[in-house]
């Protein structure tokens, strides 16, 4: 992977920028992307301001800011060789309260930033030899629900997630383009305290090899999609046994 090129949206703070780090340690090309430019110019400092990564602010729940980062890859490094859709948002609150206000939010920036990004990546993609990757960042929450964590709007956004990214590894595996999504369990980022969890260890439980992940091994997991030349169309559980049973 060595020279190739891959967009990181959400890339400022917590998974995203876990990532970025991992494919720059990898000897990739990295286009950083997040709607707050004082979160990604401080990671872009932190980062030890990488000549072969390059910053675009923006909201990518706005059509235009996915075609600035394709722009931005293709005038900087002439290709576009993987897409991790990574930015999002997510917030517990019951189903009877939620505004239509509450569902637009997630959808927009959610389901429709991973939709458009994709879109301005993929046509790109199409004119290279070598096709490209897709790396979708859904939720195990869409597989296992969690009684006492209601979520239905942010979760029904992913689950669309998890749906588009099956579609599109259909509609372009004749083009080697690959499309799989991660599905991460309690990672410890600064996720967990916006959500007002203020002790993520505390549910260490919910997973069978009783501890939270780290945003390292959703890196490594992102890493090996990016290279695995004969996987689409699946869902990668990054969630220490979580979809498979909980320890009593």
């Amino acid at each position: 992977m060595t020279n190739r090129t891959a967009i990181i949206t959400g890339a400022s703070t917590g998974i995203g920028k876990t990532i970025a780090k991992y494919f720059l340690d990898k000897g990739m090309n990295v286009i950083m992307n997040s709607a707050n430019e004082e979160n990604l110019l401080a990671a872009y400092d932190e980062l030890g301001s990488p000549l072969n990564a390059h910053c675009v602010v923006g909201d990518i729940a706005n059509q235009e800011t996915g075609e600035q980062l394709v722009e931005t890859a293709m005038k900087n490094y002439g290709s576009i060789d993987v897409l991790v859709n990574n930015a999002g948002v997510f917030a517990p609150k019951p189903f009877l309260d939620a505004t239509t206000e509450d569902l637009d939010r997630f959808l927009n920036i959610n389901l429709k930033g991973t939709f458009f990004t994709s879109q301005s990546a993929i046509r790109r993609m199409m004119d290279q030899e070598e096709g490209g990757s897709v790396i979708n960042i859904g939720t195990v929450l869409v597989d296992h629900a969690i009684a006492g964590f209601p979520a239905s709007a942010p979760v029904a956004s992913k689950g669309a997630i998890h749906a588009l990214t099956r579609q599109l590894a259909a509609e372009f595996g004749k083009n080697n383009i690959r499309v799989n999504s991660i599905a991460p369990g309690i990672i410890r980022s600064p996720l967990q305290g916006k959500i007002g969890v203020e002790d993520a260890d505390s549910l260490a439980g919910l997973h069978l090899l009783g501890r939270i992940g780290e945003a390292q091994e959703v890196a490594e997991a992102a890493y090996y999609l990016a290279s695995a030349d004969f996987v689409t169309g699946e869902t990668l559980n990054v969630a220490g046994g979580h979809t498979v049973g909980h320890s009593i």
